[in-house]
């Protein structure tokens, strides 16, 4: 009964707030990044910035404090506000003892003092799947979509808020990245086991980063050297003959300087046709990939280095070889950050990034070459200061510079050339940004950031953005955002796999920069219920375009138009979500969303095809005692939709899809240094029906792989293994 009296009152009442700061270091002073810091008994939590500083608001459900790393053995700190700030030090693994674990380290952690709606998935929470990429990383996430783009190719695509993924600002290590070329193809990119942790933010995100974020901004950071385990190794096989290996290893050549490496080798083995079609379900990925990076900090002075390698190869198409779908892709990759802190106290530092890619990438769907190249150099200048005890600036310069050039080539069945359209494409964008943070004791943050930039084919632009957090009391946060974003639309580089069709394709000329206002508004509050926490989101964006390039899939069946928008464009999207520690080890998320994506498509607003109208998640993960097992089970129940228009006179498919249910399941046992797991995706089997239209011809003008709505392939079952030794 006291309980029951204790949340209204608790609800009423204004908490006054105190944060809990401080640093994390080794023994040795070494500032530690990537620590994950959460109140126990609870989901509120954080992570160490590079710099090993953090800041948490304070819990009235717990006092202590846990402090959790790979490298380092756990500690737990009861918090007295007269030792504050914190001074944290955490003492490395030296003997591979078997320990008694205090609490479970939550595998999405929602920072409460971030002014923008952030989860932050950690490297525990991407080990309850099989996680063979960046693509299956948000299986067990209720705000990012992942789905096939078509039949053919296994490219997968992300959705956010309702849009395609083109419309998220893609970053790893806070560098723009996975943009045009890479964008179709690049979530396979990334191996799971080479990811410290993904954070997601929705809404039109940080001007630091650039203009580019519409609807959101994901973020990867890789395993770092002086972090990272001394030796770790992934080996995954799946009975659709899929065998992967992932090694990473971190070696301390000083006090001061560190380098790893990480490695990546995959194949899939088996030619998949399970509904007996003629054609594969999936092709068959063959890929290399390899990481070095350099890592030195002393003295105020922070320097990294990374170097990447890809060669990757897709084969798909007809079991007979009659047509084939065969996509060669190489990539190659670097950047550069340097870093100075004038003053710790006040946090004064200066910070160059460089980057640069090159991407090539040379493919054939039946008797459709395409040959694309991106060449691309990136520049960010930051300077950040605080400006007195709540507020802080910064501001810097930037620079991108892409070359496209691409050619698609259609030839006749004899092989000679049927037409030829080549594309070029070169864009300069210097730019400047300001970013303004008001901090008052974490019961309001405001973050008010402007951006000017220069393109030179489409002229001066402004993005500004304003993002607002609301503390009334510790329980419940409010947070709103509006803002501006822009995107150079490179239609053939992030939609060739239109070419897994014969539908013609017509690209208007002049097609304009796409540009849309996004707004935001969500609460999230945190209920005591018996002795643990319930967490509630509500969440509400609206996504309004000024220009956007349609695809019009509609208007002919056997064409695809990309054409400058004439009228409205936009999304809704509302979602609903709770967390909660059920018992001791037992953790569970629901989640439900709403999707109104509406377009003006020849000259008609109505719904765009191929979008799911509602998704709903459950996610339920137990633990037992000491971490000797883990049992991980997902449910995603995904909303009907529209199909683009058939052919009038020769309807080949429906106007609609229909609600589909996906189900997947994983079980992990855990030993001293190593863990062996075992899982199944898509439980229940469930398959889109004809996925490609007129499958039998495939040089018919009817072919098309492009409709695809769900899963393509049936029940996966997978094993693997996963052993570490750590830091010494």
């Amino acid at each position: 009964m006291k309980k029951i009296l204790f949340i209204p009152i608790l609800f009423f009442s204004i908490v006054a707030l105190a944060d809990v700061k401080g640093k994390v270091t080794d023994m040795k002073g070494e500032p530690i990044p990537g620590v994950n810091i959460f109140w126990m008994d609870t989901q509120s939590g954080t992570v160490s910035d590079i710099d090993g500083s953090f800041n948490i608001t304070s819990n009235t459900n717990s006092n202590r404090l846990i402090f959790s790393n790979v490298a380092f053995k756990v500690d737990t700190i009861n918090i007295d506000n007269s030792s504050l700030p914190l001074l944290v030090k955490l003492d490395e693994v030296h003997e591979l003892q078997e320990v008694s674990v205090v609490q479970k380290s939550p595998g999405v952690i929602k920072p409460r003092f971030a002014v923008l709606q952030t989860e932050k998935i950690t490297a525990d929470e991407l080990c309850k799947a099989a996680c063979c990429n960046l693509s299956e990383s948000f299986e067990t996430n209720p705000s990012v979509d992942v789905a096939y783009s078509d039949a053919a190719t296994g490219a997968k695509q992300i959705k956010m808020l309702g849009l395609p993924g083109a419309y998220v600002q893609m970053l790893t290590e806070n560098i723009p990245n996975l943009r045009g070329l890479s964008s179709m193809y690049g979530l396979g990119f990334i191996p799971g086991p080479w990811m410290e942790g993904i954070q997601v933010s929705k809404g039109t995100g940080s001007v630091i980063n650039g203009y580019e974020a519409v609807t959101g901004q994901i973020n990867v950071e890789y395993k770092k050297p002086h972090t990272s385990e001394i030796v770790a190794a992934n080996v995954f096989a799946s009975n659709a003959g899929r065998l992967e290996a992932n090694v990473n290893a971190g070696v301390k050549l000083s006090h001061a300087l560190s380098t790893g490496v990480l490695l990546h080798a995959s194949d899939e083995l088996t030619t998949l046709d399970d509904n007996n079609d003629g054609y594969m379900d999936l092709p068959k990925i063959r890929q290399l990939n390899f990481i070095n990076r350099w890592y030195y900090n002393q003295n105020g002075y922070t320097a990294q280095a990374f170097i990447r390698a890809l060669s990757e190869n897709r084969l798909g198409g007809t079991v007979d070889g009659t047509y084939k779908v065969d996509i060669n892709t190489e990539r190659y990759e670097f950047f550069l950050k340097n870093g100075y802190v004038f003053d710790p106290e006040k946090g004064t530092s200066v910070g160059l990034i460089l980057s640069g890619s090159v991407h090539n990438q040379k493919a054939y769907y039946g008797l459709k070459h395409y040959d694309g190249s991106q060449n691309n150099f990136y520049a960010n200048l930051i300077f950040q200061t605080e400006l007195g005890e709540h507020q802080k600036i910064s501001t810097g310069l930037s620079f991108n510079h892409d070359v496209f050039d691409e050619t698609v080539r259609v030839l006749n069945p004899d092989f000679s050339e049927l037409s030829n359209l080549p594309l070029m494409k070169k864009e300069f964008v210097p730019g400047a940004f300001a970013e303004y943070t008001l901090n008052l004791h974490d019961k309001f943050v405001a973050l008010a950031g402007l951006r000017a930039d220069y393109h030179n084919l489409y002229g001066a632009f402004i993005t500004p953005r304003l993002h607002l957090k609301y503390v009334p009391a510790e329980f419940i946060h409010f947070r709103t955002t509006l803002g501006k974003g822009y995107r150079s639309p490179n239609m053939m580089a992030e939609n060739n796999f239109y070419l897994a069709s014969n539908r013609e394709i017509i690209l208007d000329n002049n097609l304009k920069m796409e540009s849309a206002w996004n707004y935001g508004a969500s609460v999230q509050t945190f209920i005591p219920l018996f002795n643990r926490e319930l967490s509630l989101t509500g969440e509400w964006y609206y996504t309004n375009f000024v220009n956007q390039v349609i695809i019009d899939t509609d208007a002919d069946a056997h064409k695809v138009h990309f054409y400058n928008l004439n009228g409205k464009s936009y999304s809704h999207s509302v979602q609903v979500e709770a967390n909660m520690e059920i018992v001791k080890g037992l953790t569970m998320t629901l989640a439900h969303r709403f999707n109104d994506v509406k377009a003006t498509i020849g000259g008609v607003l109505r719904e765009k095809p191929l979008t799911n109208r509602y998704k709903s998640l459950i996610t339920t993960s137990y633990q037992t005692p000491l971490k000797k097992w883990q049992f991980d089970f997902t449910a995603q129940f995904n909303g009907g939709g529209r199909m683009p228009d058939p052919d009038t006179v020769n309807p080949l498919w429906g106007n609609e899809f229909p609600a589909y249910t996906v189900m997947n399941a994983q079980i992990t046992k855990y030993f001293r240094t190593w863990s062996v797991y075992l899982g199944s995706e898509n439980l229940t089997g469930f398959v889109q029906k004809n996925p490609i239209i007129d499958v039998a011809n495939p040089f018919s003008s009817d072919f098309d792989a492009t409709n695809i709505w769900g899963p393509t392939h049936g029940r996966k079952f997978y094993v693997g293994l996963r052993w570490a030794i750590d830091r010494e």
